[in-house]
């Protein structure tokens, strides 16, 4: 569903991302490990269309993305959950929620589809429904963002750090929504510090360091990794 080849870019004269390569199947959910600063989330701004590469090639469902606005890959279906979860601390829980859905013509019946759908995902999202975001907890807000992703329809998420600043077991009750998202056909593609959480939930996963991918392979097998495992879990 999601390729790139050759992949670079950076900031000015400074160089981040040096001729990345990787790919996510349609219905995986893909970790992108590294600690900070590796390029994680240079990476995910790039594929998103937030950032434009200085070079290589970026496909998404066959198709090229090369000149294609951020706006644009998001009616494509790619949605982006960006770190910090930047939620509008000024709108409701609600109007959140509908932001997602301004770029679309959609007819009342299925926006109001659209948001029982996320409701029934994150049923404390309906609870607060009129609450302002700026009230809510570190993981209701971090859940309001992947809702508000949700609400644009997509066939893939970009998500970055979605445990970060969560206590484990909302971080936990997060990863398990991300889980059940995915079990409704829609591809994800992670980036984590929390490497534990994200190799339990990913079928494949990348460890990316000072913008290169330095290991590659199923989950299970990189959980298992001495370099893995003395690098990132703790061993």
């Amino acid at each position: 569903m999601l390729s790139c080849r050759g992949l670079c870019a950076g900031y000015g004269s400074v160089q981040v991302l040096h001729d990345l390569a990787i790919e996510v199947e349609e219905g995986e959910i893909v970790a992108l490990l590294g600690a900070n600063g590796a390029g994680k989330t240079t990476l995910l701004r790039t594929l998103s269309g937030l950032h434009r590469p200085s070079a290589g090639a970026i496909r998404f469902d066959g198709t090229a993305l090369d000149g294609v606005a951020a706006e644009a890959r998001v009616r494509r279906g790619l949605a982006h959950v960006p770190e910090g979860r930047r939620v509008f601390p000024g709108l409701t829980v609600r109007e959140n929620l509908a932001v997602a859905t301004s770029a679309w013509r959609r007819g009342r019946a299925r926006i109001d589809g659209d948001l029982d759908r996320v409701f029934a995902l994150f049923p404390r999202l309906r609870e607060r429904a009129a609450q302002l975001a700026w009230s809510l907890s570190g993981g209701e807000q971090q859940m309001l963002a992947i809702g508000r992703a949700l609400m644009s329809r997509p066939r893939m998420l970009l998500l970055d750090e979605p445990s970060l600043g969560l206590a484990p077991l909302l971080a936990e009750e997060v990863y398990a929504r991300i889980r059940d998202i995915n079990r409704g056909s829609l591809t994800v593609l992670v980036v984590e510090q929390n490497t534990v959480l994200a190799l339990d939930v990913a079928r494949r996963a990348y460890v990316l360091e000072n913008g290169r991918i330095v290991l590659a392979g199923a989950a299970a097998e990189l959980s298992r990794d001495p370099r893995v495992r003395d690098a990132y879990l703790g061993a």
